[in-house]
């Protein structure tokens, strides 16, 4: 008896917010809020935010934002989770700080965010 492994997502998971914050010598700060859609094969990343990030300097976001798909494809992929990638991600929103922001902060923020839509779709039991 071979079991098929799920597809992630299932069904749509919108309006996944993370905030990613922590206040020491080094501090972070990331919060963004993705969607996850089905799609056909593979993994997607989109920004489509619905209101303008204001941080300086602004050549920054994008790398944030790649910093983001990278920690939410990193845990989506990791093999215990035992599913088939087929994901859409879209970014909704994001905040940055000037201070705190980082490629680091925004890349834990993404693997935050899949590991509750994973949750979320049931293809993970909270720990």
């Amino acid at each position: 008896m071979s079991s098929v492994p799920l597809r992630f997502p299932p069904h749509p998971v919108r309006g996944v917010q993370v905030l990613h914050q922590k206040q020491n010598c080094a501090p972070q700060f990331a919060q963004i809020e993705v969607d996850f859609e089905p799609a056909a094969e593979g993994f997607t990343f989109e920004v489509a935010l619905e209101a303008p990030v204001d941080h300086e300097p602004s050549e920054e976001l994008s790398r944030f934002f790649a910093a983001a798909a990278a920690g939410i494809k990193e845990q989506l992929s990791l093999p215990e989770h035992h599913i088939v990638i087929a994901a859409r991600v879209v970014l909704r929103r994001a905040r940055a700080d000037r201070f705190g922001s980082t490629n680091l902060a925004f890349k834990i923020a993404g693997f935050l965010a899949a590991r509750q839509a994973l949750e979320r779709a049931q293809c993970l039991r909270p720990s």
